[in-house]
């Protein structure tokens, strides 16, 4: 894990993230200074699916995984996110409880943003505010497909004749 993140290196980090991509660099240090940097060491609990939903996490280095518990089975990591990725966002747009577990995969350093702060410069600001709606919606977007063509696949095994 790289010992020392600076403003540059959020600044580039944040830049690359899909959320962020469209925003200045004005825009993103106003990003970075609503959160704050915080380390989990290996195998830490982030939050726990059933958790209210209150911060955004954003890998700035080391792993996530995200996994679920399956009915009659064990944990299934649903996906591993890297240095650059969020977890958590869809916590900033339903008031729902996670609807998964996210555990440090590796020693991890997250950019760790109150969902509250984050909220309140979208009020504050109704041009950043447009730029990372549109981008989550385009992400959402994008994932819903996914999810679409992969019940398909499922449909298509299950539905196959013996």
């Amino acid at each position: 894990m790289a010992p020392e993140t600076t403003a540059t290196t959020l600044h580039d980090l944040l830049a690359g993230v899909p959320f962020f991509r469209e925003l200045t660099q004005e825009e993103l240090g106003r990003i970075i200074t609503l959160g704050r940097l915080v380390t989990y060491p290996k195998d830490a609990v982030l939050f726990t699916e059933g958790d209210p939903g209150e911060a955004l996490y954003i890998v700035v280095d080391g792993s996530i995984r995200v996994s679920k518990v399956v009915p009659g089975a064990k944990e299934e990591a649903m996906a591993f996110m890297e240095r650059g990725t969020c977890v958590g966002e869809m916590a900033l747009i339903d008031g729902f409880p996670r609807s998964a577990t996210a555990i440090a995969h590796q020693e991890c350093r997250v950019l760790f943003v109150e969902k509250q702060a984050f909220l309140n410069l979208l009020h504050e600001d109704p041009v950043i505010a447009r730029k990372i709606l549109w981008a989550l919606c385009r992400t959402l977007s994008l994932r819903l497909r996914d999810t679409t063509d992969r019940i398909v696949s499922l449909f298509s095994i299950i539905a196959r004749p013996f």
